[in-house]
């Protein structure tokens, strides 16, 4: 149970990271100064997902940790490109992604 707490941390960690991005990229996209309340919340989003980063790591390792990073970021941006943009996913990336999911699951410890 520990490791599936330590994971979903991860996942959340994962999205914190990618709004805050996105809230940076629209700052500088609209010319926001350094002390104006959008790169304050970038920077507030970055925070919180470094929190969630260390939590996340008080249950998985560190290589768990990088893992399941790399995965639900790939996730995530493949679902925006879907959904947001109208993306098609080719027969090549669907198998990308397969092997991503399974170098999760051999990289996980069940115990």
């Amino acid at each position: 149970m520990s490791a599936l707490l330590g994971y979903g941390l991860c996942l959340g960690a994962t999205l914190v990271v990618i709004a805050g991005d996105f809230v940076l990229k629209t700052a500088v996209d609209r010319g926001h100064a350094l002390h104006s309340p959008a790169v304050f919340l970038g920077c507030a989003l970055y925070a919180a997902s470094a929190a969630g980063w260390f939590l996340a790591l008080r249950h998985v390792s560190l290589a768990q940790t990088g893992v399941a990073s790399a995965l639900f970021t790939l996730m995530a941006l493949v679902t925006m490109g879907v959904v947001l943009f109208g993306e098609k996913v080719a027969m090549r990336e669907v198998l990308g992604i397969a092997m991503a999911v399974g170098s999760m699951l051999l990289m996980a410890r069940v115990a």
